[in-house]
């Protein structure tokens, strides 16, 4: 049950906590799941870097895999995961003023509106579908993250697997058993990893390497020019 993973996205990606917490036949991860996921950050961090107050508010159609030993992490917390794999989709919806103000303000508390995810998990070699609500609340002080609920409102599955994700949904919200695991990736990725994979010297950096790319492209593409033949020495003797 990995928060790690989960925490991901930071504010967003609380919504993503559940599927960490539960819930797949060794699921492969789909060619284009990753390039989604990094399309989602990039539009995130571009809204936490620039702290502007008008623009696009933050919407993303994601989904996630989890290996079944990644879901296990959690057993280090007195939790057990019984299951296999797990995948979960959801359309992330969060509201740029609410970004900037928790980034800004002395002290800010982020209501996420209710959003479903939609899961599907791997029990008894088969593949068993699961749907959950919930709304997430992340108060921040001083522009960092300092405490955070899940706030499952619902869940249907099957039995089992729904009363274990329930139960760690309720144990964090509760006991905080991955309470500052996960305060400490939200913040990492707020103030640190935003700036290093999409700030202003990130971005340089990239111009760089496709500028030295391209020369490098240049030149072997660049025909070798052909040597010239020997000149012929001149006669020093006559006919």
């Amino acid at each position: 049950m990995s928060t790690r993973r989960g925490t991901s996205f930071a504010v967003a990606g609380a919504l993503l906590i559940l599927a960490a917490a539960g819930p797949v036949a060794a699921l492969e991860e789909p060619p284009d799941e990753m390039a989604a996921l990094k399309a989602c950050e990039k539009r995130l961090c571009t809204m936490v870097l620039g702290k502007k107050p008008t623009g696009d508010d933050l919407a993303c159609d994601v989904q996630k895999t989890w290996a079944k030993s990644t879901l296990k992490e959690g057993e280090s917390k007195g939790m057990s995961w019984g299951f296999g794999d797990a995948r979960c989709k959801v359309d992330l919806k969060l509201g740029r003023a609410d970004v900037v103000a928790a980034l800004t303000r002395p002290k800010h508390t982020v209501r996420v509106p209710p959003h479903q995810v939609n899961c599907v998990v791997e029990r008894e070699g088969e593949l068993k579908p699961l749907t959950a609500r919930l709304a997430p609340k992340l108060k921040f002080k001083d522009g960092k993250a300092d405490k955070v609920w899940i706030n499952l409102e619902s869940i249907e599955g099957p039995s089992d697997v729904k009363s274990t994700i329930w139960a760690a949904a309720q144990l964090e919200d509760t006991l905080g058993i991955f309470h500052r695991p996960m305060i400490k990736s939200i913040n990492k990725f707020l103030h640190r990893q935003c700036a290093r994979r999409y700030g202003p010297e990130a971005e340089a950096a990239k111009k760089d390497d496709a500028k030295k790319t391209k020369v490098a492209s240049d030149k072997s593409a660049k025909p070798a020019a052909k040597e010239a033949p020997p000149k012929a020495k001149a006669s020093t003797t006559g006919p």
